[in-house]
């Protein structure tokens, strides 16, 4: 497993809150599931925060689920990616999945109203996306995840 460090041009000297959150890569047929906001014209890899007494497994199969739609079973635990910014530390731990079934989709407020759907894309495609983070300079959030999807991509694509 390979970890990753980003910080953050914002970032603070210490950091006083954490999120954990789990991802998983599923590819099939050479396309990959992505998650993608509508409203805000952004990409994803599926995935969230780690609920309390969750293992990492578990949280990554229960947020592909409820984003998705889709049931998966994590494979390697191939990369955690670290960022800091401003007083944050944001982990996130990247598995591969393999689809097994179809569930309902659970999506939270914010996921609702920024329109967030499943959707398959070519992986070359999706290679492309997240290599042009910096053409995101003028938003920090996303530049930060398509940086953090680009990094976890390659150590992907490396393996």
């Amino acid at each position: 497993m390979e970890t990753i460090t980003i910080l953050g041009e914002n970032r603070f000297d210490a950091h006083s809150r954490v999120r954990v959150a789990c991802r998983g890569i599923v590819v099939r047929d050479g396309m990959i599931l992505l998650t993608y906001e509508v409203n805000s014209d952004q990409w994803f890899i599926p995935g969230g925060g780690l609920e309390k007494g969750e293992s990492l497994p578990q949280c990554c199969i229960r947020e592909l689920a409820e984003e998705t739609g889709l049931v998966v079973q994590t494979g390697h635990h191939f990369a955690t990616i670290d960022e800091y910014y401003e007083d944050w530390l944001f982990t996130s731990h990247y598995f591969t999945c393999e689809v097994t079934g179809e569930t309902e989709r659970l999506l939270t407020e914010r996921e609702a109203q920024m329109g967030l759907e499943p959707r398959w894309i070519p992986l070359t495609e999706a290679v492309e996306i997240f290599a042009h983070y910096q053409d995101h300079a003028h938003n920090e959030m996303k530049r930060g995840a398509y940086l953090r999807e680009h990094h976890a991509l390659q150590v992907y694509l490396k393996n």
